[in-house]
């Protein structure tokens, strides 16, 4: 069953948010990953609160794929660095 992290990032530094976007794509694509949604192209459709700024959808083939990549040895000193360029918050969850 496939599994999806859902990405929301309010990017505070462009250029550590670039070396990390650079790195983690090829390394999400690794643990077969891919992008559901391309940046930008969401739409508020009802007045909330929630603000979100760059939203986006990612698959991988399961959660253990998904839990892989995120617990992988290469993507733990990307967490620091994404935690230094944005405000962000990951969400995982199984496909229906």
């Amino acid at each position: 069953m496939p599994a999806y992290l859902i990405v929301e990032h309010k990017v505070t530094d462009a250029a550590k948010f670039e070396l990390y976007r650079s790195q983690v794509v090829p390394m999400i694509q690794r643990y077969g990953g891919r992008y559901m949604t391309r940046i930008g192209s969401h739409r508020i459709l009802e007045d909330a609160p929630w603000r979100p700024e760059r939203v986006a959808v990612i698959e991988f083939p399961d959660m253990a794929a998904l839990d892989a990549w995120y617990n992988s040895p290469e993507y733990q000193p990307l967490i620091a660095l994404r935690q230094e360029a944005a405000i962000d918050m990951l969400i995982a969850l199984e496909g229906a």
